[in-house]
């Protein structure tokens, strides 16, 4: 009987110790909330940053890099200074609240339109309408951040964030204290498509009357979504994929969860690239390169774009092999050192061929227990941005020795010539 009330007695001392932890721990958080107004009329997007009550004692400015010709009309309780691209906010000691409006349109240097808003239509990234903080907090702080947003009658959203109430989303970044929502972004008359695949919750939106062809790209990527999976396990397990016709930039681009391919781009090209499962690869990975990277970052993404549609049977064998036929023809034409600022065109074919010679190489070199698989998933447990020598690093990890493949003389980067 004593060993029994000894037992009750013990059970009840730990979960009284894990609701004291539980307590203490949410002491250390604090809300912040993004509200998100979109003024079609005005091709303008009213945004407020607020911070509650529990923020006192746990972050005291916040530093903004903002664009001067997009971010305007800047106010906000307490301290608020603006110089140039920087804006400090030095907010009440008990929260307060910051606000400005953006302008959503964009256009790049050929006219073409990275961000768009129309009388019935918006597509944007978070990133270009929230612009990034350096906080000077509590180190033990953190943020629970909410998304709220205001829109037009008959409009939606499609973001890369889970709603969980009526125009209510959770913004939840692994490993970020001071999260923003980041990512492409959809609001409209949408047409909008939803499946889950090997496990991936998948959301493709695109306006009406836009020429989106929303279930060839689910069909595409029941292909090779689940290849993609088996490569990286610990991809976003949701993916939003926007899309739009002219004058939007006729390319694509991925951000954190998402990705945004232009609606007239074909899915599979005839040369059997994939814009489309090319950027879902960085989206998967999320492989960044420091400066002189690049060429690592964009020759992964092509490099499994067609592994994995030839793993999946996307690609038969002789569409596989002449497509490195005509990548290798392409990379004749990039001269000189790979690790540029900008891996584009020629010098991401190039790239491609050394990541096939150094798949290759560790095949051979490790009797066929390791890949650029392993490379690979080595390099997104790590999370860091890429280099020419850490990524040799990650190889010699993975083969147990150098690679031929990446010596200087394969990469141009021997001026012993010179």
């Amino acid at each position: 009987m004593i060993a029994r009330l000894y037992g009750i007695a013990t059970v009840i001392a730990c979960v009284l110790s894990a609701s004291s932890s539980f307590a203490q721990d949410q002491n250390h958080h604090y809300g912040l909330r993004y509200d998100l107004s979109l003024i079609p009329a005005e091709d303008r997007a009213d945004v407020a940053i607020t911070l509650d009550e529990r923020a006192k004692g746990k972050i005291w400015s916040l530093r903004f890099r903002v664009d001067p010709e997009r971010h305007k009309s800047l106010n906000g309780d307490g301290s608020l200074q603006v110089d140039g691209d920087h804006v400090t906010w030095n907010p009440p000691e008990a929260g307060g609240r910051l606000t400005f409006q953006v302008s959503v349109s964009n256009r790049r240097g050929n006219g073409a339109f990275d961000a768009r808003m129309t009388e019935d239509w918006a597509i944007f990234r978070g990133d270009d309408l929230f612009p990034a903080a350096h906080t000077q907090e509590r180190e033990d702080s953190e943020a629970d951040t909410t998304l709220h947003v205001k829109l037009p009658d008959g409009w939606s959203l499609a973001t890369p964030y889970q709603e969980i109430a009526d125009e209510t989303y959770e913004v939840d970044h692994a490993h970020r204290r001071f999260e923003r929502p980041i990512g492409w972004m959809a609001a409209g008359r949408l047409g909008v498509r939803r499946e889950r695949i090997a496990g991936v919750r998948v959301i493709v939106a695109g306006p009406h009357n836009q020429g989106v062809r929303r279930l060839d790209m689910i069909a595409l990527l029941n292909w090779n979504l689940p290849r993609l999976r088996r490569l990286v396990p610990d991809m976003p397990k949701r993916v939003l994929i926007v899309s739009a016709g002219d004058p939007m930039w006729r390319g694509g681009l991925s951000g954190p969860n998402s990705l945004y391919v232009h609606a007239g781009r074909p899915l599979l090209s005839e040369n059997g690239s994939s814009t489309l499962v090319h950027e879902l690869v960085h989206v998967a990975t999320g492989i960044k390169g420091e400066k002189g990277g690049d060429w690592i970052v964009e020759g992964i993404a092509e490099y499994y774009s067609l592994k994995l549609m030839w793993r999946s049977g996307t690609l038969t064998d002789n569409r596989y092999k002449a497509s490195f036929r005509r990548l290798e023809k392409w990379a004749q034409q990039a001269a000189g050192r790979l690790d540029a600022d900008a891996s584009r065109g020629p010098v991401t074919a190039r790239a491609v061929g050394i990541m096939r010679k150094l798949d290759h190489e560790i095949h051979k070199k490790t009797k066929q227990q390791k890949s650029l698989d392993d490379v690979v998933r080595l390099m997104v447990a790590a999370g860091k941005k890429v280099n020419t020598e850490n990524f040799r690093q990650s190889v010699v990890e993975v083969m147990g020795q150098e690679a031929e493949s990446l010596s200087d003389a394969q990469l141009g980067l021997d001026t012993s010539g010179e």
